[in-house]
């Protein structure tokens, strides 16, 4: 089962996240919020396994300085 763990504000921002976690060995799908003819601007959802939420929000979190 696929679960959001982080609404990105635009495509760049999802597609490096979506790197982050790739590289962590995370299966990741990108899903467009909104209209689709928005292009690179609307926002995205960023969304892993169940499994794998916890360890997408800690990689996702340190990304961020947080």
């Amino acid at each position: 089962m696929w679960t959001v763990v982080y609404i990105a504000p635009n495509r760049p921002v999802a597609e490096m996240l979506k790197g982050l976690l790739e590289n962590a060995g995370i299966l990741v799908m990108l899903r467009p919020i909104g209209v689709p003819h928005a292009g690179a601007s609307g926002s995205v959802e960023i969304l892993v396994s169940e499994s794998e939420a916890e360890e997408a929000n800690e990689i996702i979190a340190s990304s961020f300085g947080s």
